[in-house]
């Protein structure tokens, strides 16, 4: 049975012209949530009555957008992740769906965005970011999936997700493509 420092993310897709598009969220403001504000997969802790992680993925994507996967294709399931500063294993199921559904964010979702893969591969949209953990300043990679000023970064445990779903396509994040702009 999964323990209360467990949860469960949905990696959802679907096709956008050339290109599949996944959906993130940007999570609402709240002094309690150690995910405040961040970019994420649709998601959350899995509940005790949860059969297994999948059905937690499912049921959290319902509550936080309104959005049914039980029609959805699952594609399949990511490596774990686990999280270092806050010290929880997540896992990540992948769902292919067709058309626009109607999100509807709840009260812990700030916004839900479609965003297309090539974002992950795009090296101008990639840059390294300094995080406090420990009371030390560590440099990350992320992704810039929206373009407003000042709009939150893909990293962390989200960043993990992507990375492998990408490797997995074969369409692989660059590794740190901005040292590479220096070299004749």
């Amino acid at each position: 049975m999964p323990t209360s420092r467990s949860a469960a993310v949905s990696l959802v897709l679907r096709e956008a012209g050339p290109d599949l598009e996944a959906l993130f969220i940007r999570r609402a403001e709240h002094e309690d949530d150690p995910w405040s504000g961040h970019l994420a997969l649709p998601g959350g802790r899995i509940d005790p009555e949860d059969a297994h992680p999948r059905a937690a993925a499912e049921r959290e994507t319902i509550e936080e957008l309104g959005l049914d996967l039980s029609g959805a294709r699952t594609l399949g399931r990511l490596s774990d992740v686990m999280g270092y500063a806050e010290s929880i294993r997540v896992s990540a199921y992948v769902y292919g769906i067709e058309g626009d559904p109607e999100l509807r964010p709840n009260h812990e979702i700030r916004e839900a965005f479609w965003s297309p893969l090539h974002h992950c591969t795009d090296p101008e949209r990639q840059m390294m970011r300094e995080f406090s953990y420990l009371e030390h300043s560590l440099p990350l990679p992320t992704i810039r999936l929206l373009d407003e000023d000042g709009a939150p970064v893909l990293w962390g445990i989200t960043y993990k997700f992507m990375d492998d779903f990408m490797s997995t396509i074969g369409r692989p994040i660059p590794f740190m493509p901005w040292e590479d702009k220096d070299l004749p």
